[in-house]
């Protein structure tokens, strides 16, 4: 919320001014933004499902020969909804990142190749 500070002068002096000066008096007015509040309760809201979430959690704890399975299967749910919520390239942009790869290869390739000759040549000359 925005805060408003209004200051306004009087319109005649106060009893214990008396150098005849204007009385300055503050008064604090909001602005209420719906935009916000419906963000602050949906905030609320979010906080309070992982509160309970958490506090379900530590209800119920599974046989102690059952939790390896019980975590596995956890771990692979939790990993499909990662997978559903990945953005996917099309067959164009897939395309262009393998050539991307394949370029920057073979330059790394041709550098390295290129410093095996020039040292070799170098070891050749220094020890032959």
């Amino acid at each position: 919320m925005a805060k408003i500070t209004r200051i306004k002068a009087s319109d005649g002096p106060s009893k214990k001014e008396s150098d005849n000066e204007p009385k300055i008096t503050r008064k604090k007015v909001t602005i209420k933004d719906k935009k916000t509040e419906k963000a602050k309760a949906a905030k609320v809201k979010k906080a309070e499902k992982a509160v309970s979430k958490v506090g379900k959690k530590d209800e119920k704890k599974p046989f102690i020969l059952i939790r390896p399975f019980v975590a596995l299967f956890r771990y692979l749910h939790d990993s499909w909804l990662e997978l559903r919520q990945v953005r996917w390239p099309n067959r164009k942009a897939t395309w262009k990142m393998v050539l991307a790869v394949i370029v920057y290869t073979a330059l790394f390739m041709a550098l390295i190749a290129f410093l095996d000759f020039v040292f070799g040549k170098l070891f050749n000359l220094i020890l032959g």
